[in-house]
Parts: C-alpha cells; structure tokens; sequence
C-alpha cells in the first residue's frame, strides 16, 4: 500500500479536522515549553535546581526543594505516556506526506527516543547522575525541534491542492 503523499488527497474536512487537531496540539505542546522556561530557567542549571532544589543556597530569589521519588515518578510516567500518544498521531500523519523516506522515518521514530532521554534522563538527574541535565536539555531541544518541523510539513501538504 502506497501512503506517500496521501495526505494531499483526503477530502476537505478530514484535512479540516487534522489542521484544527494539529494547531490545538501545537497550543498544548508550546504551552508546557513556556511552562519549562518559567520553572526551569530553559538551562542546565534551571533543570538541575528544578528537581533537586536549591534550599542549599540562602540568596535565591525562589526556594526550591528536591522533588518526592512519588513526583519523579508521576512526571515521568504522565509525560511518557502523553508524549508517546502525541508521538504516535503525529507520526501517523508525516507517515502520509510526501517526502524521502529516510527523512520520513527520522521525523516519525525520532521523538520516541527524544522522550526517554528527556523524561528518563530526568529521572537519573534526581538520582544523582548531574551531567544528565545536559542529555534532558539536549533531547528536549531535539524534540521540540522534530515536532516543530512535523507540525510545518503536515500543515503545508494538508494546504496542497490535490494532483491533477
């Protein structure tokens, strides 16, 4: 079965309801990395201080403390699974636009090993292995990066007019 490009011969309001579902998973998914920037700092250090808190320095701004084995252990479960969804539909949908193959396959697997990195790397970072907040900044920017690109093609072929 041939699915390359189908994505620009789907009747209207199935490319409708991809768009619309597309900008509000993108409002969601841009939101929670507003979220990151307030809580975290966006940097290494704002990551590591995030889980393990800061209640060692008296001069800061704003107290954290190190977060439960129970928190750790919602955030990353919550987040796996939602993103591995999100992934998933996603995917689906590069799976039907017209590009390379290789290409294509980068866009769809790629985020799947982005959300280990990140959401398991935080879990190491909690435990104590430090240098995973540069994995967890490293895979974050990788995955925000791959939907961004993601959301753009679905988005421009979904606007294509169907092959004559």
């Amino acid at each position: 079965m041939q699915i390359n490009g189908v994505i620009v011969t789907l009747p209207k309001e199935i490319k409708l309801l991809i768009g619309v579902f597309i900008v509000v998973l993108s409002i969601g998914f841009y939101t929670g990395l507003l979220f990151v920037g307030e809580t975290s700092s966006a940097n290494p250090n704002g990551i590591e201080e995030q889980y393990l808190g800061n209640e060692h320095d008296e001069d800061v701004e704003v107290m954290r403390f190190k977060k439960s084995e129970q928190e750790m252990l919602r955030l990353v479960h919550n987040h796996v699974l939602s993103m591995a969804i999100i992934f998933f539909l996603l995917g689906v949908l590069v799976a039907i636009t017209k590009l390379p193959n290789k290409f294509k396959l980068f866009l769809m697997v790629e985020p799947f090993f982005s959300v280990v990195f990140t959401f398991g790397g935080l879990y190491l970072l909690w435990n104590g292995m430090l240098w995973m907040k540069y994995i967890v900044m490293i895979s974050g920017i990788l995955m925000t990066l791959t939907f961004t690109l993601s959301v753009f093609i679905v988005l421009y072929q979904l606007f294509q007019k169907k092959p004559a």
